[in-house]
Order: structure tokens, then sequence, then C-alpha cells
């Protein structure tokens, strides 16, 4: 029996989604409140330019786009920072070869909107709001351009983002857990242009970061030459949103913060007061499914971007459930979705809080830890357990970046083993000497042993 089944939501999770089931046969219909994305970018002044790394890929691959997308995307092999003073030094990200990718949002959704089209099973409706889910009669109601809409689909995907309709519907029924929570800073999206020929003004492979302890400016390059700039900023204090009111105020603000980086940005002030100052919030729920109605991607696990996780996470989403769709098909009373969906959510929830965790600590990491020694003593330690024990020792960092068959909760439970051995290791008097001078063979075969006894 042909079943249909409703995403709403036709972003980038709800985009992938309907690709993986159209390639299973179901009669999928998208809806997305915003027109047509395709060939032109409806989120400028309001897109943090996205990093793929290995789980977004994973899921790419699988539905035959990956070879289209990398046409789109820069490789960057680490970071960038740049200190007030001028300096400017490089971290690489992993090992040698390593990379995340910079890629366009608007791009990425049109490339994924149009292998849709070549599935007859996919319909997408665009300019359709949803106002309402009525969970007794699983009716979905939009408006649109003619009118009420509504539609009652077997199974319903909410891939509507942080604030949710589909979700909103489901925390009003007993048992569901729910949680948001604001950071104190927000974000504007600024820009670099390209040079007159069409090169870029800065390292093209590498994610820029100007840390500046409580905030800081990051960039991302495009294939045009620019970079997309975001600058994170506290929206009261000291050194806050409030208090760049005009354009002396700001300029004055990256005359002495980023100085390197304003002689680049000719349209700062345009920049700044014609695109929005955006929150960034983490969502959490629990669980994700009422018997045929299940949640993905911002709409069931919102995070904040600075682990780079936010469509990544989204994407495997989409991949976990396509492996459950294929076991649960396979079981001889055949697939009962709201069995499938409560194994998908059981699965799912802890990985989801874990990269939520993980996204917030990499914050003050990039704001602070980036330009401090220990810091950098730290990933040096790091980078040669694991080139020489490539078996035995992974960086947290690369276990979520480069490891797509880790868990995100696994990747979690040893990011906090390491952090603890290296708090215990870094008591050690005149570390950074005896590093230099190679006398510490002896303490990192211990910090290893260690370290395979509690991950066991």
């Amino acid at each position: 029996m042909e079943q249909n089944v409703a995403i709403v939501g036709g972003g980038l999770v709800g985009s992938l989604l309907s690709i993986y089931l159209a390639k299973k046969n179901y009669n999928v219909s998208v809806y997305e409140s915003r027109p047509n994305m395709r060939d032109r970018n409806v989120d400028g002044g309001r897109s943090i330019n996205l990093a793929l790394s290995h789980r977004g890929w994973k899921a790419l691959e699988e539905v035959g786009i990956a070879d289209t997308i990398e046409e789109i995307a820069i490789p960057m092999e680490g970071r960038m920072i740049h200190q007030t003073d001028g300096q400017v030094q490089f971290q690489p990200y992993g090992q040698k070869g390593e990379a995340i990718y910079s890629v366009s949002r608007g791009q990425l959704n049109n490339e994924l909107d149009k292998l849709s089209d070549t599935h007859k099973n996919v319909t997408y409706h665009y300019e359709t709001k949803c106002t309402e889910l009525d969970l007794q009669s699983n009716m979905l109601y939009f408006n649109t351009q003619e009118g009420i809409l509504s539609v009652k689909p077997d199974v319903i995907f909410g891939a509507d983002g942080a604030f949710s309709k589909v979700r909103r519907a489901l925390q009003f029924k007993k048992r569901f857990n729910f949680s948001q929570e604001f950071l104190p800073h927000a974000y504007k999206e600024l820009s670099i242009p390209a040079n007159e020929d069409g090169s870029w003004k800065l390292e093209k492979n590498a994610l820029h970061i100007w840390p500046r302890r409580s905030f800081m400016l990051i960039a991302l390059p495009n294939l045009d030459g620019s970079f997309t700039c975001t600058l994170f900023l506290a929206f009261e204090g000291e050194d806050a949103f409030e208090n760049l009111t005009d354009e002396k105020s700001v300029i004055k603000f990256f005359e002495k913060e980023f100085p390197d980086a304003l002689p680049l940005m000719p349209t700062l002030v345009e920049d700044f007061f014609e695109n929005p100052t955006d929150t960034l919030v983490t969502i959490r729920c629990n669980p994700w499914n009422r018997e045929n109605i299940c949640l993905l991607g911002d709409a069931s696990h919102a995070i904040v971007p600075f682990y780079g996780q936010g469509m990544n996470s989204g994407f495997e989403d989409c991949r976990i459930l396509n492996q459950l769709i294929n076991k649960h098909e396979q079981k001889p009373e055949g697939l009962d979705w709201n069995n499938l969906l409560v194994e998908y959510s059981n699965l799912r929830v802890p990985d989801a809080n874990a990269i939520a965790d993980l996204a917030l600590k990499n914050f003050i990491e990039m704001r602070d830890d980036v330009a401090d020694q220990s810091f950098l003593l730290r990933k040096k330690i790091e980078k040669h357990l694991q080139a020489n024990f490539p078996n035995e020792f992974t960086p947290a960092y690369s276990l979520v970046t480069f490891s797509p068959d880790i868990r995100y909760s696994e990747a979690l439970r040893r990011g906090k083993i390491q952090d603890k051995l290296f708090e215990e290791f870094f008591k050690q008097e005149n570390i950074s000497e005896k590093w230099a001078n190679n006398e510490l063979n002896d303490e990192l075969n211990q910090f290893l042993e260690k370290y395979k006894q509690a991950i066991a």
C-alpha cells in the first residue's frame, strides 16, 4: 500500500529527507513557508556559512549528490588565528588531508531541491506556512496564497526549524520534555568582498578567527572570492551590540579589536546596520515522536554553531532514520512507523544532547582558548599521540568532525576523559620545557595507558 508522507519544512534537512524517502517509493509532499529558492539565495544577512564535515558528506554520498556538492565547497584545513597585534597563526584541524568544507546554505539547498525534482514522487509546496497540527486527527493546516490548505498524511516529519510548529503541537502532550536556552550573545553577518581579480583577500583554505575572549569574529570563504563573516558579541555589557549604535562606534570598535580585518571590509557599516542581529539558541526535547509523527534537525535539537555540526547532525538524523527504515522493512510483520520512530528517538536524543553540549563548550574554545599557550601545547601533544598511536588515541575534535561512525555521545564521553587526563598531565612542572626537550615519553605512555583503561 502506498503511503503518503508529509515533511513540514523544505530546508536542508527536509530536502535531504525527501530524497531518502523518495528512493523508497513513498509519496512525499514537502511544505515550505518560503518562496522557491532555486537559483537564488534568500538567506542573505542571516546565514552563517556552513561547515560540511564527514557526517554530512556520508549522508550526501548515500543519496548520490556528494560529487555535485564538492564542486561548490571549499576545503578549510584549519583555523587561522588573528591576534590584535597583527600576528597570524595557522592551527590544522586534523591529520594531513583532513578538512571541513565551507559551503553556501543557499547553494546547497538549491542542489538538494534539484535532486528532489528528479523524483516524480516528491512534490514541493512553496509559500505554504504550517499554522497547526491537530494531534486528535493528525491533520495539518497551512496558509497559502489560495487560502487554507488541510492535509492528512500517513506519516508526518517536522523539519521546520528551531521554532517548529510541529514540535509546538507535541509540547502540549503529557510527558513531552522541552527546553530552550538562549546565549547572552547574538550574531550578525558581515562580509569581506573579493579582490578586483576575483581572488581572496585572506588565505582561502582556512576558517579565520579573531578571538577576543568574550567575543569573536569569524570568516569563511566563498567560491566568488569573498568571505562571509560573522560577529559573535553579547547583547548587553561593555563590549556589546547595545553600544554599537552608529557608524562612529562601529568603526572605533573594529579599529580596536579587529584592526587587520577592518581594511578588508569596505561595506562594514552598511552590512552592520542592514543585516539583522540574531539570537543563538539551544533546543532540547524528548521524545521526538508521537505515533506516526517525528521531529528532525533543528526542530528537535537546535544547537549553537560553534562546532560546525548543526547541518551535519541534521543530515545524520536522516541517514540514521534511513538505516532504521531498512531494518524495520525486513521484519516479518513489516514496517510499523510508531515502533520505528520510538527506536529512532531513543537512539538520537542522547547524541543530540551530546553535540549540543559540545557546541556550547567549543564557543569558549574558539573565543578564548585558541590563543592560549597551554591550549596550543595540548593540541601539539594530541597530534603527537594520534600520529604515533592512531588506533589508540583520537582527539575529541576529530572524533566529532572526522569520525562519522562514532556517536556524538561517545565522542563527548571520551572528550571528558581526555579533559580530565590532560588536566592532571598539565600539573607537572616545566611541562613546556620538557616537551621542547623531548623529555615526556614516559609520562605520555602513562597518559595513554590511563586513557585506554578509561574508555574500555
